[in-house]
């Protein structure tokens, strides 16, 4: 049997653009904080107050992720786990101060490491990539279930 021609398979070609993504990530935004890690960092910023369910669907990342994800950040003093008012049994997270000057300084980065990253492309072509990005992770999202 021949080999195939891998750039026509697209999990291929998303390894090779996570792998780009990965290495633009720590010579440009951080070494010590990830994209994922960012991630939860952004959800609260926006959203203070999810519990770590609510989190895990905002950021779309299995619950197993974030507990180690949260987990880690709050071992770093960037967030912290506070019981809610409104409901004693569960916990809320929320950023720290230290939480929310570390999210302030990596929006600019990421911004700017995203310039870079889609340089190759003009403002449509950022736009269709992005679009059609999304749309092939949440139809994966669904047959995950």
């Amino acid at each position: 049997m021949a080999a195939v021609d891998l750039s026509t398979h697209p999990g291929h070609l998303a390894r090779r653009l996570q792998q780009a993504h990965s290495l633009l990530w720590g010579a440009m935004v951080s070494e010590e904080t990830t994209s994922p890690q960012f991630a939860v960092l952004n959800a609260l910023e926006e959203k203070p107050g999810m519990d770590q369910r609510t989190l895990s669907e905002h950021v779309h990342l299995d619950r197993s992720t974030i507990a180690d994800l949260v987990a880690r950040l709050a071992g770093r003093e960037l967030l912290e786990r506070v019981r809610d008012p409104e409901d004693g049994r569960r916990n809320v997270l929320k950023l720290t101060e230290d939480g929310r000057r570390l999210h302030r300084k990596l929006v600019t980065r990421t911004a700017r490491m995203n310039r870079v990253f889609l340089a190759p492309l003009d403002g449509e072509e950022q736009e269709t990539l992005l679009r059609l990005i999304a749309r092939v992770a949440s139809a994966a999202e669904e047959l995950r279930g």
